[in-house]
């Protein structure tokens, strides 16, 4: 299977699989507990169809769109990941690359394996920072000022790891940061001789958004689970929320969000936006799916903050029923994972190719030659 072969999301997962040693793989792929979450987040938008106009001259379409203040040549958004050169050697410079050909939003993590400042010199697309809190103020205090200087566009405060899920897939195969080679894996990473390789012989694996502070993920192999239970703060809360904001001083966004409850609070210390996401099914498994909260959400926060769909996201179908919703715009994590470990900055490229034909098509056949023409309108509810 080639890269030429790949039509779908679904497609580049196929092939990351037969790329990427099974630990990696699992990565990617896992999720919390039995992973029910995670299914229901693609399945939810199968429960909306959409309904269409005729007629309606669209020989001319716009996808473009304003999210957080910058234009965004789609209403899609590339979310940030941790890790990234574990699936490939290019790791966030090749999403960067990609984010900026198309004209999109991407984000880097704490957990980034290449710094804030080498992405902010490689890339003029909008781009912003995820921060994870750390019981460590100095390392929470040094990530937001290197933003600063580094003219990040925004910052994303993650509110759904306070500790870790139970990645299972994980727990079983060992994986850890940096990757580390097992006796029961060993022969899968043998067998995937090019990522090995790269991986051997290539920079030595680090977290230089964090490896000042800690060892851990940079010089210390430790597993996710561990170290969000041990290196997260625990602690925080709204009051640390409203801080991080007024000491970021930019737009401020909250990734996480799933109640209304929090969608008001959020509105409240004055943020942006919100991410409603509930990390990709890989936090609390039988949580509900983001797209089954948008509209409660919509409905409660509307046109007070701006409302990112976060989640299941594989279609550009399902980004025209979170904007026909009343999301801002949709974004995802695994849409461009599976086909960075695929194939790098040419299958980042190649998977925002379809999407990018996906949306513009499911445009036309809708009769819409905006996305601002999206609305609750062309959904029904089965």
């Amino acid at each position: 299977m080639r890269v030429s072969d790949c039509h779908n999301i679904d497609d580049f997962r196929r092939l990351a699989k037969a790329r990427l040693p099974w630990p990696v793989f699992d990565y990617i792929d896992g999720a919390a507990d039995d992973e029910l979450t995670k299914a229901r987040n693609t399945s939810a938008f199968d429960d909306v169809d959409l309904v269409p106009d005729v007629l309606a001259g669209v020989e001319t379409i716009d996808t473009s769109c304003t999210i957080m203040g910058c234009r965004s040549e789609l209403p899609l958004m590339l979310s940030p990941t941790a890790l990234q050169r574990a699936f490939h050697r290019d790791g966030e410079r090749a999403v960067a690359r990609a984010a900026e050909k198309f004209g999109v939003w991407f984000g880097i993590s704490s957990l980034a394996t290449h710094s804030i400042e080498e992405i902010a010199a490689l890339t003029s697309a909008p781009k912003l920072f995820q921060l994870y809190v750390h019981k460590d103020k100095g390392l929470n205090a040094s990530m937001i000022e290197r933003c600063k200087a580094a003219d990040f566009d925004a910052l994303a405060l993650t509110v759904d790891t306070i500790v870790s899920g139970k990645r299972e897939r994980c727990l079983r195969s060992g994986f850890t940061t940096p990757p580390r080679f097992s006796a029961s894996s060993l022969w899968s990473y043998a067998t995937r001789p090019r990522w090995t390789l790269d991986y051997v012989f290539g920079p030595k694996f680090r977290l230089p958004n964090l490896d000042s502070y800690v060892a851990e993920g940079s010089g210390k192999a430790v597993s996710i689970q561990e170290y969000f239970n041990t290196m997260l703060d625990t602690g925080m809360d709204w009051d640390t929320a409203a801080r991080i904001r007024q000491d970021w001083g930019g737009t401020f966004a909250l990734k996480g969000v799933m109640s209304v409850a929090d969608a008001r609070r959020a509105v409240d210390i004055g943020a942006d936006a919100i991410w409603i996401s509930n990390h990709g099914g890989r936090q609390l498994d039988g949580s509900r799916a983001p797209f089954d909260q948008l509209k409660e959400i919509v409905d409660a926060v509307g046109g007070e903050i701006e409302i990112i769909l976060d989640g299941g996201v594989r279609r550009g179908t399902h980004v025209m029923k979170s904007l026909a919703m009343g999301a801002t715009a949709a974004s995802g994590g695994r849409l461009y994972l599976y086909a960075l470990a695929a194939a790098g900055q040419d299958g980042v490229e190649r998977a925002l190719t379809i999407l990018k034909e996906e949306i513009e098509r499911a445009m036309r056949l809708m009769g819409v030659t905006n996305v601002q023409q999206l609305n609750r309108e062309r959904l029904r509810f089965r």
